[in-house]
């Protein structure tokens, strides 16, 4: 599987952009890949989005960086080279979405994805009803609150990084794939923290 992470200019990818991609091959770890872009021209940036990836909009406009079409052209080179490309991550829909949009913007019209993805949420929250826990939720929205924190923390790690950046999720996403899937530690950078129900 790949596991990926798309930091934007927002979440709407027909009116947002991608800034920067991380990747991690999950069979072999150590294939790793991140870039950063500009944003394609006219294309909005919110800031509450900002806030969460914090790099200035004087970076993501910067005509020195290479454009959203050539990054989305070398992450879809990069994962031709795994030999298992089902995508994976946090809210993978969104990831997914927005590589896709980028993809048709670029002129790369022969998609290599499928639709079906591995959302970590979703393992998380399946794992915790096998063991007997209930998955917490939001009392005003009434739905899962298992944020990415909420799952990196389940799995005996503390919260993201922040600012946000796409390889540092892709990290914690594969990390908490391994220890959910596998009940096994995957990266260095997670070494020293435990499983904690093991």
């Amino acid at each position: 599987m790949l596991v990926v992470d798309v930091e934007s200019s927002g979440v709407d990818y027909q009116k947002n952009s991608i800034i920067s991609v991380g990747a991690i091959d999950f069979a072999h770890p150590e294939k790793q890949f991140y870039e950063e872009c500009r944003i394609w021209d006219g294309a909005h940036i919110e800031q509450e989005a900002t806030a969460i990836h914090g790099q200035s909009d004087r970076e993501i406009t910067s005509p020195q960086r290479q454009s959203e079409a050539d990054l989305v052209h070398k992450f879809i080179a990069f994962a031709l080279a795994a030999d298992e490309r089902t995508l994976a991550g946090q809210n993978v829909s969104f990831d997914r979405d927005f590589l896709k949009a980028a993809a048709g913007r670029a002129g790369h019209t022969d998609w290599p994805f499928a639709h079906r993805t591995l959302d970590t949420h979703t393992l998380c929250y399946m794992h915790m009803v096998k063991r007997g826990l209930t998955p917490p939720v939001d009392p005003a929205k009434k739905h899962s609150s298992l944020n990415l924190d909420a799952v990196l923390n389940y799995c005996g790690i503390p919260d993201e990084p922040e600012p946000h950046n796409a390889l540092t999720g892709a990290k914690s996403h594969a990390e908490v794939i391994s220890r959910l899937l596998y009940d096994k530690k995957l990266l260095p950078e997670f070494e020293q923290f435990a499983i904690p129900w093991k």
